[in-house]
């Protein structure tokens, strides 16, 4: 591995669920697991993405839906088997001024913001308390979960309602021993980050707000999750971990 020795975090072995797991950081955290030795649900709607992924990380298990359609989602992974650890990384980001936002944007973002979360979460949750198995869970946020940015009014409230989501969980799945976390990033230039953050006037007026002055890398998002997968975060549940260079503190 790089700065943190991957396969000291103890997940070899394991068998993990990555939603969002095509692209950007769920792609990155796939590649880290698998070079860890854990055993990859790799979940993605593009199947060109889940087929690069395959090539590139053999042994991973892909599985192509739309997390946004629960009857299918529940077709895909009602039977998936037994998981241990989870990241819940799919989301979509859909952009408008609050007073153009529409009845479409609002629905798509929170079926696949949140509600695939709880839907994803039940499924796993449950093998692992009919097993008996503890588990841990990351659920990827947002720094805008608690910071207003303009034109993200849909996503910065899915993302503030995921924040809550994930104590919740942690507060009922705790006695089964079961750890929910969120982590929260800033912008990172992903494919997602670059959509909206690459005119270089409008990442100004977001950089001048972070101390550390500059983006995350998707690897300092997949050293977190790492983490809070690992038992060395065994006591550590139902926070948000930011990975956002200072920009809450400002």
């Amino acid at each position: 591995g790089r700065r943190l020795c991957r396969h000291g975090v103890g997940l070899a072995g394991r068998r993990v669920l990555v939603t969002g797991a095509g692209k950007g950081i769920g792609r990155g955290t796939v590649q880290a697991l698998h070079a860890a030795g854990a055993r990859v649900v790799a979940v993605s709607r593009t199947q060109a993405d889940l087929d690069s992924l395959v090539r590139e990380c053999p042994g991973i298990e892909p599985v192509c839906v739309d997390l946004g359609d629960w009857e299918a989602t529940e077709r895909a992974l009602g039977s998936v088997g037994p998981v241990d650890l989870l990241v819940n990384n799919a989301a979509v980001a859909l952009l408008q001024p609050f007073l153009e936002v529409t009845k479409d944007a609002f629905d798509r973002s929170f079926e696949v913001n949140l509600r695939a979360v709880i839907q994803v979460s039940q499924i796993v949750a449950r093998g692992l308390i009919a097993r008996g198995a503890p588990g841990a869970i990351v659920n990827i946020s947002s720094q805008c979960s608690q910071r207003a940015v303009t034109n993200h009014s849909v996503y910065c409230s899915t993302k503030g309602a995921l924040d809550m989501l994930t104590k919740v969980m942690a507060l009922e799945l705790g006695p089964h021993k079961i750890r929910v976390n969120a982590v929260n990033p800033t912008v990172v230039m992903t494919h997602m980050g670059q959509a909206t953050w690459s005119d270089p006037c409008k990442a100004k007026t977001m950089l001048d707000r972070i101390p550390l002055g500059k983006f995350a890398e998707v690897e300092h998002v997949v050293d977190a999750i790492l983490f809070l997968l690992s038992d060395r975060s065994g006591m550590t549940t139902g926070s948000t971990l930011p990975v956002e260079g200072g920009f809450w503190a400002n």
